[in-house]
């Protein structure tokens, strides 16, 4: 039968929905594709802080969009938040109304996942075999700039340049008349310091194709081939040439006379040019002769990322994204792999049988994190043994981990945090930094993974396995295999019994397979 999965992208100045159906073998049918202006980061650039007409706005027609999705069956709701909600000082305020109005869970995504979830989206709907491409996405809040060829990308930016944050910095919202050279100049100055940094990284790279993804390249286009386009073009190409003549056409137009424009959207004609001055910039600096527009893009990317990650999926390699985007900062970090997959291994097995014996009722999404947390738990040492937890929480935290969203990282470092020293409470940053979800999450996955780090405290691997489990007599007890003893790693142990009972309620005995001796 498969299932129906709504995937939802909201943006700081439209929202876009994907209805699909997914089939057993992977096919897919699109059911419906919606797209609003919602102008989230309407005002909110100068004060960073969305504005509450802006929120108000969005969540109703987010109710809307939700509400068709329903009505098509669909069993799950992907949904993520771009730049506006990213870079907003009171973002959870709009995602605590997001919840309350639609009852979803919006997911906040980084830049550079952001920028990855793009790629995925274009380049699985374009043949470039053996080539590297160029991928330009210009939003509202951001744009985001990737390197990468058919199957992976090379090379991920998110820069804070946008339509809507352009027109914000230049004083243009509520301007109607035609804009002068010397602002439109002014603008690419901006834009041409913005990404000064990209530019370097990528100027000598040998890319053959440029794809421009999102509704303001999509709008240049439209209006380039309209006026300036061979007669018969239909093949979605933006020469530098067609890009400046079409500025220059909207630019010196008023803002009503702008909307009136063949091929432009009229609710776009406000921030068309400051959008077009991103595109231009970017052509000029990286010499692109040419742009293909695509109408893929992060929604799109969603549904890839679904389809790689689910039951439904295939992997295009034997690691997730999300597997190499931790192994990446541990290599980087000069982790103990050893040690590292050791405390996995235990912190999964404990989780395994912890699951089994109703000490929690967790899944496979918790079970996940608390694996990644166990291989990233001592990246912190990079920096320097003494207070590593420190470290290891602000390092997961500002990596920018691709595949997991905010609330995932934000739980994954917390629990790198709590590894050792401290145990959670409700007072401390890290746990204040997470919802009352992910505070129950962290406050008994830590156990585990405290546990399992203290079972490898000689990182001599003594311990095989370790398992709770039910005895006759209802009580839980620790079963760990050590056929050569481990009496280091049982007396760090005690240390945590008072915890554990916090956490679980209930206390746990101890007892070695494969000694003579039992300690409980």
């Amino acid at each position: 039968m498969g299932r129906v999965v709504g995937f939802l992208d909201v943006g700081t100045n439209s929202a876009r929905m994907l209805v699909v159906r997914i089939n057993p073998n992977l096919t897919f049918r699109v059911l419906s594709q919606q797209r609003e202006v919602i102008r989230l980061g309407e005002g909110e650039f100068q004060k960073d802080r969305l504005q509450p007409e802006a929120m108000e706005r969005t969540v109703l027609i987010c109710k809307r969009l939700v509400e068709m999705a329903r009505s098509l069956r669909a069993d799950e709701i992907i949904a993520v938040a771009t730049s506006a909600t990213r870079d907003a000082s009171n973002r959870e305020d709009f995602l605590r109304k997001i919840h309350r109005g639609t009852g979803m869970d919006l997911r906040v995504i980084s830049g550079r996942e952001e920028a990855r979830l793009i790629f995925l989206g274009v380049s699985r709907a374009h043949h470039f075999p053996q080539q590297e491409a160029l991928f330009i996405d210009i939003g509202g809040g951001s744009t985001e700039i990737i390197l990468g060829d058919q199957h992976d990308f090379h090379y991920l930016d998110s820069l804070k340049l946008g339509a809507i944050r352009l027109s914000n910095l230049f004083s243009l919202s509520g301007y109607s008349g035609p804009l002068s050279n010397q602002v439109y100049q002014n603008m690419k100055r901006h834009v041409r310091n913005a990404v000064l940094r990209s530019v370097q990284r990528l100027r000598n790279r040998d890319f053959s194709l440029a794809f421009g993804s999102s509704g303001t390249i999509q709008n240049l286009a439209e209006v380039a081939g309209r006026h300036f386009g061979e007669k018969k073009n239909n093949e979605g190409l933006l020469t530098p040439e067609m890009l400046r003549r079409t500025i220059e056409l909207l630019r010196t137009k008023t803002l009503e006379e702008r909307r009136k424009v063949a091929g432009l959207n009229p609710e776009k004609a406000d921030i068309i040019v400051p959008g077009a001055s991103i595109l231009e910039t970017l052509m000029e600096d990286l010499q692109i002769p040419s742009v293909s527009v695509t109408d893929r893009g992060l929604r799109n990317g969603l549904l890839v990322d679904y389809l790689l990650r689910t039951e439904f999926g295939y992997l295009d390699s034997t690691m997730s994204v999300r597997e190499r985007s931790v192994l990446q900062l541990a290599r980087s970090c000069g982790f103990q792999e050893a040690h590292a997959r050791q405390v996995a291994r235990l912190a999964l097995t404990l989780f395994d049988s912890g699951r089994e014996a109703g000490l929690f009722a967790f899944g496979e999404w918790e079970r996940e994190l608390l694996y990644y947390s166990a291989l990233l738990h001592d990246v912190g040492m990079f920096l320097s043994f003494s207070g590593h937890q420190d470290h290891t929480y602000y390092i997961i935290r500002n990596a920018e981990l691709l595949g997991f969203d905010q609330k995932e990282i934000g739980i994954m470092a917390a629990l790198g945090y709590y590894h050792r020293k401290k145990f959670p409470k409700a007072k401390h940053t890290q746990m204040q930094a997470l919802d009352k979800s992910g505070q129950r999450i962290v406050r008994k996955l830590a156990l585990l993974l405290r546990i399992a780090e203290t079972l490898d405290r000689s990182h001599g691997k003594l311990v095989d396995r370790a398992a709770f489990l039910r005895t006759d007599d209802g009580r839980l007890t620790l079963e760990l295999y050590a056929p050569e003893g481990c009496d280091l790693e049982l007396w760090g142990l005690e240390n945590h019994r008072k915890h554990f009972f916090k956490a679980f309620e209930e206390s746990f005995r101890t007892r070695i397979v494969h000694r003579t001796e039992a300690v409980s």
